[in-house]
């Protein structure tokens, strides 16, 4: 028997053992996932579980469930890749592999600012990209009596690039809402030089901050958090004062990358962008958060990552040259607030532009625009989520490479 390893049961290690267990010859074949992590969470929902507008039960389930009946499942604690002798030790045995796959996705790492993580995290300084602080911020919201709110960015990648600027709109919402929103400043802070990580989507979309009454800080590179006096302070010692502190801190590969040597600075493992396989190990594929790949670190780009992957991975096994297909594809819906929401579709070459989704002409979904349909498909992708991306099930009408029918190239 041979083994195929794969590290990590989020998103795309689901999704792989998911679209792998199936096409594998089960005599030839054992595949192994290993997570130390229990709980399975839907991370797109943290964006809407500070507002009220999910609850915790719609964004974790357990994890073990999604995983194949014929897949070994581990749960223990990941402490070293081994490449050059094909291992990898866990907390208490050492697994061989013929073929890994690592899948171990990103994290926050609020300790990289000073003050960030000091005596006010979760407090009046808060994330929204982990369970705990998302739940925390909620609590906090429910009774929060208006003041300055500070959205903040600490530097690129991040998971989901644009759900910081998602935050912003959603707090427009829901403090108008609440009868409020002319006791609370909103200001949205960024390293970016605009509001967008593209910058079609910042020339064309602008608009929306100012009609939302958004204030708009750019070039704001981060060097502390002062808890005394409530500001962040960047390295030109300029100062911007909040009441209240959503920040994106540092988004860092696993620890487990760092300790194997096999990371770039922010331990994401250096990748071929086509192939997806590793560029130092050739039995080693990486996928999702944890690549280096120039591309948005998101669900949507994991789920099409996956389908390139599963490919290379047969053609791998069978020693035939791998497809340099992957081309970035990114698929995203913005939250605008007030139940709108807008849709970009882009990939490494082609920006985000203007047309319809998935259908030329029809749509149903227009790109670009804010429409209450995008809105309905945000919250769609949910149900989306459990029932069909996890489990390696395909997306109808959507292709893993991005079309440029529909759109106005």
């Amino acid at each position: 028997m041979k083994n195929l390893l794969i590290l990590g049961t989020g998103t795309s290690g689901t999704m792989m053992a998911n679209h792998l267990r199936p096409k594998l010859n089960k005599k030839e074949w054992k595949i192994t996932i290993v997570d130390q992590y229990k709980t399975h969470y839907y991370q797109p929902g943290f964006l809407f579980l500070p507002f009220d507008i999910y609850t915790e039960n719609q964004v974790k389930k357990v994890g073990e469930k999604f995983i194949p009946k014929e897949v070994n499942y581990i749960q223990k604690k990941i402490e070293q890749i081994l490449p050059n002798e094909n291992k990898v030790q866990l907390e208490d045995q050492i697994l061989s592999y013929d073929l890994l796959i690592i899948a171990t996705g990103s994290k926050i790492a609020p300790d990289e600012v000073e003050g960030m993580k000091g005596k006010n995290w979760h407090k009046n300084v808060f994330d929204f990209y982990t369970y705990e602080g998302a739940l925390a911020l909620r609590n906090k919201l429910r009774t929060w009596q208006g003041g300055k709110l500070v959205v903040h960015i600490t530097e690129m990648p991040i998971k989901c690039p644009v759900a910081p600027l998602e935050f912003a709109f959603l707090a427009d919402s829901y403090f108008t809402k609440k009868g409020m929103r002319d006791k609370v400043d909103i200001t949205y802070v960024t390293p970016l030089s605009g509001a967008f990580t593209k910058q079609t989507c910042s020339n064309s979309l602008s608009y929306l901050l100012k009609e939302k009454n958004i204030k708009l800080e750019t070039d704001f590179a981060i060097e502390h958090v002062d808890n005394e006096n409530n500001k962040i302070v960047d390295y030109a010692e300029k100062e911007i004062d909040y009441d209240l502190l959503v920040t994106v801190p540092t988004n860092m590969g696993d620890e487990v990358i760092e300790r194997s040597g096999m990371g770039d600075e922010l331990n994401f493992v250096p990748t071929h962008p086509n192939t997806l396989q590793s560029k130092e190990h050739q039995n080693i594929f990486v996928i999702g958060d944890a690549t280096n790949v120039p591309v948005s670190k998101a669900g949507s780009v994991a789920h099409f990552e996956a389908e390139t992957l599963t490919d290379n991975i047969l053609l791998f096994i069978n020693n035939k040259p791998l497809k340099e297909e992957f081309d970035g594809h990114a698929n995203c819906f913005i939250e605008t607030g007030h139940n709108k929401a807008l849709l970009i579709d882009f990939n490494y070459e082609q920006e985000p532009v203007e047309g319809t989704f998935p259908f030329a002409g029809f749509g149903p979904l227009k790109l670009l625009k804010e429409s209450i349909f995008n809105h309905w498909g945000k919250l769609a992708f949910r149900w989306i989520y459990w029932n069909m991306l996890l489990k390696g099930i395909a997306i109808p009408f959507v292709s893993r490479n991005m079309s440029t029918k529909g759109k106005k190239i």
